[in-house]
């Protein structure tokens, strides 16, 4: 499917151009042709009049001077071809071109006066034949037919040319045509270009909202679309000021609960109770965390942002080594300089630092993070050499609250909420085994369309 709105209205314009010619060039060539045989019918009976204004009847016979006032009559190798027939169809007389001419022609003297018509011989030739019945030639009374030939080799040969200059002429137009049309198109779309220049601009953050310099079909849109970047940021800031209203209003009845959780635990008759209401603390905390981090980290709907992605996982591997340097971690690099992702650089932080504080805590020694680029979009990986991750396992930990390692604390929903910012960015995020024996984890960001 043609994605280019240009290019949909040229290959439109030079459908219906095409169209156009192809009817038009038949008409031309007929017209042309009627008005060439028009002038051919004119000049055979020009040529016929001279024939008759010097034809003589003496003693019944037909007389005819040595030399005609039309030239080409006399000539032996003329194109035009002269004949006169008697009543019965018997030539009396023929002009010196003729002489190696044997042309099957037989005139009928049918009073209809003159006749222009076309035949074609045995041999395939055409001619153009002009027939004119006398009846009076000199004041005396005569009965012949003077007729007058002409190749249609000529005007076959004129047509053709008249076809090529046609096809050539009218090819060059609709070159010309189309390139000024072009022009127009690139002009006359320079504002949805410039709207999309804008709109880039958004998605990349550096402007916030659409200018109201573009023509008037277009202010509607424009208008609309302002709306709608306004109405997101008014109600993204909502609904983190609301989880954050909530958080602090649920902030200190949980630490009264907490401190009487504490107190009954310490009375051996209440520890089962205090053990229920110290879970249920938890899960409160975990779901308020796990809003507040989806509030702050979810995507924005026309932003796209571009982060570098060697810095930031540099940077999150020199913190993680500080806290795992008993460990002696080998962590390896496979990412291209100057590597960007689609994705916001606190997102990506949080991302990243979800699925490499996990790699660092459950590998033996070796962690390895890997970006791959290519026409379908950005792969980064986070591998490591630790007991992986059992397949029928897999889909289980990405749930919220779910863990498979209980050796060491935490909420369990770091995964969940990688999970949640990978699919606001239309991404995905696939578990497998890696080659360092380990789990490795692959998120995919599609290609920008």
């Amino acid at each position: 499917m043609i994605r280019s709105l240009r290019v949909r209205l040229m290959l439109a314009a030079t459908l219906l151009a095409v169209l156009f010619m192809l009817a038009l060039l038949p008409a031309m060539q007929g017209a042309f042709s009627l008005a060439l045989k028009d002038a051919i019918e004119q000049r055979l009976a020009s040529d016929v009049t001279t024939l008759i204004s010097a034809a003589r009847v003496e003693k019944n016979q037909l007389k005819m001077p040595a030399l005609l006032p039309d030239e080409q009559f006399n000539l032996p190798d003329s194109r035009l071809l002269g004949y006169i027939y008697d009543r019965e169809g018997h030539l009396v007389w023929r002009s010196r071109a003729t002489q190696e001419e044997n042309i099957n022609y037989t005139p009928r003297y049918d009073g209809r006066g003159n006749e222009f018509a076309s035949i074609r011989e045995d041999n395939g030739e055409e001619f153009f034949v002009y027939d004119v019945e006398v009846k009076l030639l000199g004041g005396k009374s005569a009965a012949f037919s003077f007729v007058a030939l002409q190749p249609m080799r000529e005007y076959n040969m004129t047509l053709a040319g008249l076809r090529e200059n046609l096809y050539l002429g009218f090819g060059a137009a609709l070159i010309v045509l189309l390139a000024l049309l072009w022009i127009g198109l690139t002009w006359g779309l320079r504002a949805l270009r410039r709207l999309s220049q804008e709109l880039d601009q958004i998605e990349s953050g550096e402007r916030e909202s659409l200018s109201e310099q573009h023509p008037r079909e277009l202010l509607r849109l424009t208008g609309s679309l302002n709306r709608l970047l306004q109405s997101e940021r008014e109600q993204r800031a909502r609904y983190r000021d609301s989880l954050d209203d909530l958080a602090h209003s649920l902030k200190t009845p949980l630490a009264v609960l907490q401190g009487v959780s504490e107190s009954m635990a310490q009375r051996p008759r209440d520890r089962d109770q205090a053990w229920v209401l110290q879970t249920q603390i938890e899960r409160m905390n975990q779901q308020i965390s796990y809003q507040l981090q989806r509030a702050s980290l979810r995507k924005s709907g026309l932003v796209r942002h571009q982060v570098e992605l060697l810095p930031v996982v540099k940077s999150l591997c020199d913190t993680l080594e500080k806290v795992y340097r008993d460990k002696q971690v080998k962590v390896s690099y496979d990412i291209p300089e100057l590597s960007h992702v689609p994705i916001e650089q606190n997102a990506l932080l949080e991302l990243l630092g979800n699925l490499l504080e996990n790699a660092y805590r459950l590998c033996l020694c070796q962690v390895r993070i890997s970006l791959h680029q290519n026409a379908h979009g950005v792969e980064i990986c986070v591998e490591d050499d630790g007991p992986g991750v059992p397949p029928d396992q897999r889909a289980r930990i990405l749930q919220r609250g779910e863990r498979l390692d209980r050796q060491h604390a935490g909420q369990g929903i770091g995964l969940a909420v990688v999970k949640d910012i990978i699919e606001s960015y239309d991404a995905q995020l696939t578990l497998d085994d890696s080659t360092l024996g380990g789990a490795a984890f692959r998120i995919h960001f599609p290609a920008a369309n």
